[in-house]
């Protein structure tokens, strides 16, 4: 069972969430937010796996929220679901720790299949907004962030760093471990070694920091 936090400032909103989740056999949610202040402590009573995240409410907004509580221990992933998705918001909300961003038009179905997919550990972006960030980080006036990003880089060992390539390139660990001709669990230790040392908390930060830094995967 995936245990869901619902945070947006709408009422009505969160309601058709509620209802909408409700039609699937492995989801529950398990509390509702309306405000960003509200989130860490439901999340420590609650314990959810994903939090669905609003970004703007009237007090801490949910880019806020989504940077405070990824940086917690066993931090649950977080799926931010908006109406905006300007270059600056989907970038804070990855480089804060989200696992995902949606519009809210998406069809519910994918809606739930996104749940699904961050709970498992797994990335999830609309076409819409994988387009712009992928025009955003590869726009110019990116130096200073470049260079910042190939010096983290350069903490990680030769097999780590292709595995990182690799994860900024879209492969999935299967892929990861048929391109480089390794075992899968050896690719999931790889991942998450790469993790703990340069400080990230899920594969999108990983693929954002390899893009900084201008690599690419040629596996």
């Amino acid at each position: 069972m995936i245990h869901v936090l619902l945070v947006d400032d709408d009422a009505i909103v969160r309601a058709g969430l509620r209802l909408m989740l409700g039609g699937a056999p492995d989801i529950e949610v398990v509390a509702e937010a309306a405000d960003g202040a509200e989130v860490a402590a439901l999340v420590a009573a609650h314990r959810p796996d994903v939090v669905l995240m609003d970004i703007r409410m009237p007090g801490v907004d949910g880019l806020t929220a989504t940077a405070e509580v990824r940086a917690r221990p066993g931090a649950p992933e977080v799926l931010v679901l908006t109406t905006f998705h300007t270059d600056a918001h989907v970038l804070r909300a990855l480089r804060g720790g989200a696992a995902g961003f949606l519009l809210k038009d998406t069809p519910p179905r994918d809606i739930v299949a996104a749940i699904r997919t961050v709970a498992a550990g797994d990335p999830v972006l609309s076409p819409a907004v994988t387009r712009r960030l992928i025009e955003q980080v590869a726009g110019g006036g990116q130096e200073d962030r470049a260079t910042a990003a190939r010096a983290r880089l350069a903490l990680l060992g030769e097999r780590e760093r292709e595995v990182a390539r690799a994860v900024g390139g879209g492969r999935s660990n299967a892929e990861i471990a048929r391109g480089l001709h390794l075992a899968l669990p050896t690719v999931k230790a790889h991942v998450s070694r790469i993790l703990t040392r340069l400080d990230l908390n899920n594969r999108v930060q990983i693929a954002l920091l390899v893009h900084d830094a201008g690599e690419s995967y040629g596996g």
